[in-house]
């Protein structure tokens, strides 16, 4: 690593410490223009403005230089700008018209958001993070946690400490493989199996994005199937409009390494662009008898495009996108007791040494978008994503299964001496191949019509989208003891005899609906309809084989999703917006008849200010179950998975709220100082009284609070920027939560943390060397007690790495 950093150093132009700051701002009205592409012309260096339209230039020649400032439904324009030092600059665009741009409208149509610049006028929740906002922290692993906890509204749950299988919920939902979200890549669904088998154990590389799209409340009724707490989108290396590259590389303790590198190019009517994403660790965890307890992950890119000329009177453009994704982890579902923790919290017991998950996945995307007239589109996607995985991992001790054993230690104390390393007979550990596949295919398309109607600005989308997915079990498990502190194999499974079926769906969708903008008003009534036939085939595990089912089990969901946006423009920069929308989750294959889909009613309103330097959202939500779901999965700490149980009514609300900030706006200051804020209020509470045999929930009672949901989040930071060098200090911190249903004092909860992680960077030539350090103080805190006793978050990491592009 050393050696590497030294050549890449040598490589590297020579120093040069000249930096351009400035911002860049709407000539008419002086609201930042976020998006903005700022260009030394003739040397290779850009930048992006940021939310607070501003914008850092690192590394350019002294004296005169011209810069190119483009951004789409703006006037280019060239700036001459005299460089000695640090040099600030303020520059200001003219607004025309982009009704008629074709790359503006695919943008709207194929992203949740299409435009930073459209965040300041969606009539919901809305967030958008871009590549500037994602690099602004340096993170050991790229955990998709750790971004998203930049966003109010968002809850997380940490299990293995890299977020290699996310757990993310939106406004109260529940977390659990992020199943009750919409999850997206580039506007496509990228669950392994959307509606069969939604929990996300093959999530995207979230370093290889570029750009995060969050929308919660009304705004989501394009998206589904899942409407309830909010959609995620996260939005791939788009092709370059000139050649360019980028490599980084970096390294940290266990042996970790990241390399990451991307090319691609245009010309008048092709493009391309390729990616490779390798990351590595040999695991924090120690295992008694030593051993692996890391990972690597190895992620590829290409994208080809095929395009007509931009001011073609029908422009069209036709892209290709091919991905590979493949995982090994010695990742396993066990975790400590809560003594054992408090001592050694970085320890594994030595019954889960031959746990490990190996995946594979593949996704092919072809998109068409013609402009059929100006005031006419067509976007049309085909995809198809097939995911492979096997965790072969713990089931059981002595019979037990290992949450059970967690959950009473003292009165399984003789499994708990086995899970340890203590002597046992043979087939006393049971580990289950968790061996499946997924499928998952289909065609969307969107027709945009944009038309006046007297005073208002309509933009009609009519969606379709027919989608098919599937998720094959064919498990087994093989038998172990413990000999001399390891588990040694006794006996092998045949496949198939522990899970042999198939789940499930067919789904149709269509959505209807109209932004309509009157003066200072947007308004934007949608509805959209989802028709799912889901259908589950059990096949025999005495004899395993496909050729005669032992049962099969169909059931049909229907469900009418209506939704309406309101916001008003108070000021330049200044908006209110609010709206309500029916909240749908539908159950899977296979649920029982008594299993009711997922409902209710949402609503929220809120704040938007993007004005001199400050990006500020402020939100109030409330969401009224007239029933909520809960799934028995193994990573939510059921020794069975496979059932769906009914929750009945619950209540959901909070309050969200964003700001970013720089401190030193309108200050005759050597460097920048931006400050960010994001902090989330909520709490959930049934308000009914039931038995259920779910285990987090159990015995209820009306006012009980859902598990796995904190009552406050908080992410801060603060940074000092002086062009060719910046540093932060970020902090994140969370209340504990339960982890049962339940009111008044907690059992076994979570533990509440406060996590520190400091960064800093500098600018040497063409190359930035960067360093940072997460969790700072080396905390040591209890992230989850699922899916089998307590689990440790990330301890103190230090990463050194080197990128250079251009």
């Amino acid at each position: 690593m050393t050696r590497l950093l030294l050549i890449l150093l040598l490589l590297a132009p020579p120093l040069s410490a000249q930096t351009i700051e400035g911002r860049v701002l709407v000539e008419e009205t002086g609201a930042v223009i976020s998006g903005a592409t700022v260009e030394v012309l003739g040397e290779g260096l850009s930048a992006t403005t940021n939310e607070r339209g501003a914008f850092t230039l690192r590394g350019v020649p002294e004296g005169e230089v011209t810069l190119g400032i483009r951004r789409l439904g703006y006037g280019f324009r060239e700036v001459q700008v005299t460089v000695a030092g640090r040099t600030t600059t303020e520059i200001r665009l003219v607004a025309t018209p982009v009704g008629l741009d074709p790359i503006v409208v695919r943008s709207r149509r194929t992203r949740m958001i299409g435009d930073p610049l459209n965040a300041s006028v969606i009539t919901g929740s809305a967030h958008f993070l871009s590549r500037e906002d994602l690099e602004a922290r340096t993170l050991a692993f790229d955990n998709v946690h750790d971004v998203l906890r930049r966003v109010p509204g968002v809850h997380v749950q940490e299990e293995d400490g890299y977020g290699l299988r996310p757990n993310i919920g939106m406004r109260a939902t529940g977390v659990s493989r992020s199943s009750n979200v919409t999850l997206m890549e580039d506007g496509v669904l990228i669950a392994p199996a959307p509606y069969a088998a939604p929990a996300a154990y093959y999530f995207p590389v979230v370093g290889r994005m570029e750009a995060v799209e969050v929308r919660k409340g009304s705004s989501q009724v394009r998206y589904g199937p899942r409407t309830i707490g909010g959609a995620l989108n996260l939005v791939s290396t788009t092709i370059p409009e000139r050649a360019s590259w980028f490599f980084d590389t970096s390294g940290g303790p266990d042996r970790t390494l990241k390399v990451q590198a991307r090319a691609g190019d245009s010309g008048a009517h092709f493009g391309w662009l390729v990616e490779s994403y390798q990351l590595r660790s040999d695991g924090f965890k120690e295992l008694p008898m030593g051993g692996d307890t890391g990972f690597r992950v190895g992620d590829y890119l290409a994208k080809f495009r095929v395009n007509s000329a931009v001011d073609a009177p029908r422009y069209q453009e036709l892209e290709l996108k091919l991905g590979y994704h493949d995982e090994g982890s010695n990742e396993t579902y066990l975790g400590l007791t809560e003594a054992d923790f408090r001592q050694t919290p970085m320890a594994r017991y030595a019954a889960s040494a031959k746990d490990r998950m190996d995946t594979e996945h593949r996704q092919i995307q072809l998109r068409h978008f013609v402009r059929l007239t100006p005031a006419v589109d067509l976007t049309t996607t085909a995809y198809r994503n097939s995911f492979a995985r096997n965790w072969y991992k713990l089931q059981s001790v002595l019979g037990t299964g290992i949450s059970t054993v967690l959950d009473d230690p003292d009165g399984y104390a003789d499994a708990l001496a086995v899970l340890k390393g203590a002597e046992s007979g043979e087939d006393a550990l049971e580990v289950r191949a968790n061996n499946r596949e997924y499928l998952s295919t289909g065609i969307q398309a969107v027709l945009g019509i944009r038309y006046e109607g007297g005073r208002a600005q309509h933009d009609l989308e009519f969606g379709i989208r027919l989608h098919e997915d599937e998720e094959d079990r064919f498990q087994w498990e093989d038998g172990y003891r413990m000999l001399g502190g390891s588990p040694v194999r006794t006996s092998r499974g045949v496949a198939g005899t522990h899970a042999n079926r198939v789940g499930s769906a067919r789904a149709l969708s269509l959505y209807l609906q109209d932004e309509i903008r009157i003066g200072r008003v947007s308004l934007v009534p949608g509805v959209r309809w989802e028709r799912i036939d889901f259908t589950r085939t059990d096949y025999p595990t005495d004899t395993p084989n496909r050729d005669t089912p032992t049962r099969v089990r169909e059931n049909r969901v229907e469900a009418i999703i209506p939704g309406l946006g309101a916001a008003y423009e108070v000021d330049h920069g200044v908006e209110l917006f609010g709206g309500v929308h029916r909240g749908f989750g539908p159950p899977g294959p296979g649920a029982a008849e008594e299993t009711r889909a997922e409902e209710s009613v949402n609503w929220e309103a809120g704040l938007r200010i993007r004005r001199s330097g400050l990006a500020l959202q402020a939100a109030a939500f409330h969401s009224d179950y007239r029933n909520i779901l809960g799934q028995a999965t193994l990573a939510s700490g059921e020794d069975e998975p496979g059932g769906l149980y009914n929750g009945g009514a619950v209540e959901a609300y909070g309050v969200e709220t964003s700001l970013d900030y720089d401190l030193a706006w309108g200050r005759d200051l050597s460097v920048g100082l931006p400050v960010s804020l994001s902090w989330t209020a909520s709490r959930a509470t049934f308000r009914t009284d039931f038995e259920s045999d779910f285990g987090p929930w159990g015995t209820v009672e009306t006012g009980d609070e859902l598990p796995y949901l904190p009552r406050h989040q908080l992410n801060a930071s603060l940074g000092a920027d002086g062009g060719v060098w910046s540093a932060g200090l970020s902090a994140a911190a969370s209340s504990r939560t339960r982890t049962r249903a339940g009111q008044g004092p907690m059992v076994q909860p979570t533990d509440r943390y406060l996590v520190l992680n400091l960064q800093a960077d500098y600018q040497v030539g063409g190359a930035t060397l960067y360093g940072a350090v997460q969790n700072l103080a080396d905390r040591e805190y209890i992230v989850a007690r699922r899916p089998a006793g307590a689990r440790p978050g990330l301890p103190r990491t230090l990463v050194l790495g080197v990128k250079v592009g251009r």
